[in-house]
């Protein structure tokens, strides 16, 4: 068994966010609130989330906008919604449907700074 992490890249979010564990009584069906100090240790090799240690395979699409508006939302979007069409992301999924494992898919695939920022995350899982 292997888990594949697909997402665009490239493009701006509206915003984005960092959780920590919230000390407040105040609403303990959300243990987690905003961390405003952001001073992120890494979260790969942690067996918390992933105890018998499944292989994790990154893939990261590059948003590429369509050429034109008349070209609609592109074969090589990586927008929330749109990378559903995306004709790479689609070709991983079905080769993995078909039994492809991640070294078959070329292994990860990473254009963000997603592992520089990961290390600094310090967070007990």
């Amino acid at each position: 068994m292997e888990t594949y992490c697909l997402y665009g890249v490239g493009i701006p979010t509206e915003r984005s966010y960092i959780y920590k564990l919230s000390l407040s009584n105040r609403c303990k069906s959300i243990p987690f609130q905003i961390d405003s100090s952001a001073n992120e240790s890494g979260w790969r090799g942690r067996k918390r989330f992933n105890p018998s240690g499944i292989a994790t395979y990154i893939r990261e699409y590059r948003h590429k906008p369509p050429a034109s508006f008349l070209a609609g939302r592109g074969l090589e979007s990586g927008a929330h919604v749109d990378i559903m069409g995306n004709v790479a992301l689609i070709e991983d999924v079905l080769r993995v449907d078909v039994g492809a494992i991640g070294v078959e898919l070329g292994g990860e695939e990473i254009y963000s700074d997603i592992i520089r920022i990961s290390e600094g995350i310090n967070i007990r899982l």
